[in-house]
């Protein structure tokens, strides 16, 4: 009995590793769902401003194609 022990833990353990992941995947579908597109990990002011750049450019093509 003293070797299969550590069993007694695994389930706590299983338990609170599983809510992890379904926390997790619970803020990844619902942000997906508001933003449609999934979150962009490690976003700095670079990327926000390559980001408004790039929507500056792509509203300026499709005025002047119109």
């Amino acid at each position: 009995m003293g070797k299969f022990l550590f069993l007694e833990a695994m389930l706590p353990l299983g338990i609170i590793a599983g809510f992890l992941c379904v926390m997790g995947n619970t803020q990844y579908y619902i942000h997906k769902a508001v933003h449609g597109r999934p979150k962009h990990v490690g976003n700095d002011m670079w990327d926000v401003a390559m980001e408004r750049r790039d929507k500056k450019i792509v509203e300026e093509y499709s005025s002047a194609s119109n």
